[in-house]
């Protein structure tokens, strides 16, 4: 079940959806204080969800994570990515989220017309996180400004801080696949179904051992005892095939040329009638294409599979979208 969820707070932090993730995180939160449950196994799942909760109430400066009435969310979230470190394979994605939530926690102070709790936040920063020199000194330049929408600020935006942690936890959910419950789901049904098989092989040795040493007693009892069926048997007794397996029974009889030629007219006269009534291929719009290459920005080459759970294209196939991409790169539309 924490699998589960988690697999589904990652979804809802994706899509955007507040009041969906509040309530996933709070059965999360039920769930992982069992007792019986390891908190080595899940206890960096639950650190990643506290984290995701902080940044999903970044822009919300009244919500309260820490005792501290002083550290708001983004500033906790800081707190925490810290201790994130060893689940990010990219260090250098690791910085740039780093970097982000410290301009963040800054921009979203003014953003609210909070300057004052954007310069205390600025120092909390600094005595508690290995703050660059740089940075500290081009933020501390801006708030003195009280420059909201400095330039700076817009390219480490609150939307990129989403977007690079939505490419982190794509990346963790492919290397630690939260599918536990599926697995087990599998291993049950499979159990089940030897377990199955095993008593119909007893059953059949059996019988066939006890008649084999009583023949003329059995035969009166064959009769008057039905089989025992099982509900929802997973034996199959009837397999399909297709119609190209069956062999074809057709009686031959030659024709002459007089019949053999209206039968050929009327059969090319079909096909042109079929082939005029196939519906034209779709073409690419250029709203389809924007999808595409927006994707690509955030999943990279590649992913099709996950460009194609982002966007609507329409019906197509991951095979469409890479055929497409070849096409805008020969055609340098794009980068």
């Amino acid at each position: 079940m924490l699998d589960f969820l988690f697999v589904s707070l990652c979804r809802r932090f994706k899509e955007g959806k507040l009041d969906e993730f509040n309530e996933m995180l709070s059965a999360f939160e039920a769930i992982s204080q069992s007792p019986w449950l390891k908190e080595d196994l899940y206890g960096e799942k639950t650190m990643i969800c506290a984290f995701l909760a902080r940044v999903m109430h970044g822009k919300q400066l009244d919500v309260q994570f820490e005792e501290d009435d002083h550290v708001m969310p983004l500033m906790s979230a800081a707190e925490i990515w810290s201790k994130l470190k060893d689940t990010v394979e990219d260090e250098s994605m690791f910085k740039n989220i780093k970097i982000l939530l410290l301009v963040q926690t800054v921009a979203v102070c003014l953003e609210k017309g909070k300057r004052s709790s954007a310069s205390s936040a600025l120092k909390w920063l600094e005595n508690n996180h290995d703050f660059p020199q740089n940075l500290g000194v081009k933020l501390k330049t801006i708030v003195t400004q009280r420059e909201t929408y400095h330039p700076f600020l817009m390219s480490f935006s609150f939307s990129r801080l989403q977007e690079t942690i939505q490419s982190y936890l794509d990346a963790y959910l492919e290397k630690n696949p939260s599918d536990y419950l599926l697995k087990a789901a599998t291993k049950k049904v499979l159990s089940s179904q030897n377990t199955e098989g095993l008593e119909d092989v007893v059953t059949h040795d059996s019988s066939h051992s006890e008649t084999a040493n009583k023949p003329e007693a059995n035969k009166a009892e064959k009769h008057q005892k039905r089989k025992r069926k099982k509900l929802l048997s997973t034996k199959i007794t009837d397999v399909w095939k297709p119609d190209s397996c069956k062999k074809p029974c057709v009686a031959i009889r030659r024709l002459s040329p007089n019949e053999i030629s209206p039968i050929t007219s009327e059969e090319s006269r079909d096909n042109g009638n079929t082939q005029k009534r196939r519906k034209p291929p779709e073409k690419w719009t250029p709203q389809l294409d924007k999808y595409l290459k927006d994707g690509v920005k955030r999943h990279g080459v590649g992913k099709w599979s996950l460009i194609l759970m982002d966007y609507d294209f329409q019906g197509r196939t991951g095979t469409m979208l890479k055929d497409r991409w070849r096409v805008l790169v020969r055609g340098y539309q794009v980068g």
